[in-house]
């Protein structure tokens, strides 16, 4: 009767040790111990240099650590991002729809900034309008991104096309910050840029031929959006929920609190680029970008045609599967 007893409490207790190990092993396949974050030092991407300066996103995060990286392009962040890289990212509607074309497991959070993009020509060339890139060396922050797309667009709407597509406009990827350099060297006739550097580029001479509201849908369009891996998401919605949160709190502060704001996206781009923006540049460039959490279901079918009309993806995905909800 003892021996009985005692098997019986040996079973119930390894047993309940496996329910135990079990629930353990759930709780943490849906706590990731690191959230890591890909965003571009822009300011189209000014809620994460906002919500890092601040600390927002880890205070939401509480335990969990926030592993931030910077990216030059949405190229470069979307190939990191496929490969299971990144978590949660700051990007261009460009290259997440890509991705998703792709059967990247990518959803849409929200929206981040609207705008923000100028066309800018060299101080020395002949270049007044769009229409005058003919012939001409026009960069853009990385081919498949988001200014790019937006600027075959443009050159489709005067006339014109890539030299890749028999046209003769030359394309080149070359990073925003480093646009400046290559006006210097004379690398590039005009630009499609992000801002801050458009408004940079603005204050050394060069000339704005077109701005937010003339790039593309009369500025309404979104520059940047928040994304997150679909896998991640289902294992760590705790986690979503709070950055998601945080996020909405950054674009709250630059939307109720612009001078703090500029300041502290100032302190973030010091520390990532080594350079301080003067102020007066920096307010340029924030006229020209709108922060918001919403997003626009319609810009986005827009820029899915575009992706297919550049070439870069064959269908665009559906997007309403696209977009969390």
């Amino acid at each position: 009767m003892n021996r009985t007893r005692l098997l019986l409490l040996a079973a119930l207790t390894l047993s309940s040790a496996t329910v135990q190990n079990a629930g353990a092993q759930n709780t943490g396949a849906q706590s990731a111990s690191t959230v890591r974050l890909g965003y571009f030092p822009n300011l189209t991407h000014a809620p994460a240099l906002v919500g890092l300066e601040r600390g927002t996103f880890q205070k939401a995060l509480g335990k969990t650590r926030l592993d931030a990286r910077t990216f030059v392009s949405g190229t470069t962040l979307s190939e990191a991002f496929a490969a299971g890289q990144i978590d949660i990212a700051y990007i261009g509607p460009g290259p997440a729809i890509s991705a998703a074309s792709r059967g990247v497991p990518v959803q849409i959070l929200a929206g981040a900034a609207e705008a923000g993009a100028v066309l800018v020509a060299r101080k020395d060339s002949s270049i007044r309008t769009a229409h005058d890139l003919d012939g001409k060396i026009v960069a853009v922050p990385s081919l498949g991104n988001t200014q790019d797309i937006s600027l075959r667009h443009l050159l489709g709407e005067n006339g014109l096309k890539d030299k890749a597509a028999g046209g003769s406009v030359t394309v080149v990827p070359i990073p925003p910050a480093d646009v400046v350099a290559a006006f210097a060297g004379k690398r590039a006739d005009a630009a499609l840029v992000p801002e801050p550097w458009g408004a940079a580029l603005e204050a050394q001479g060069h000339r704005v031929i077109g701005n937010e509201k003339t790039v593309w849908r009369g500025g309404n369009y979104p520059s940047a959006i928040l994304i997150v891996n679909t896998r991640f998401a289902q294992a760590n919605p705790d986690l979503v929920a709070a950055f998601l949160k945080a996020h909405a709190s950054a674009v709250a502060f630059l939307n109720k609190s612009p001078a703090a704001a500029q300041n502290a996206v100032n302190r973030q781009l010091q520390k990532l680029t080594g350079e301080t923006l003067d102020l007066r540049v920096l307010q340029r460039a924030y006229a020209r970008t709108r922060f918001t959490t919403a997003i626009d279901p319609a810009a986005l079918q827009e820029y899915a045609d575009l992706n297919v009309e550049a070439g870069y993806i064959r269908r665009a995905p559906d997007l309403k599967t696209l977009i969390r909800h």
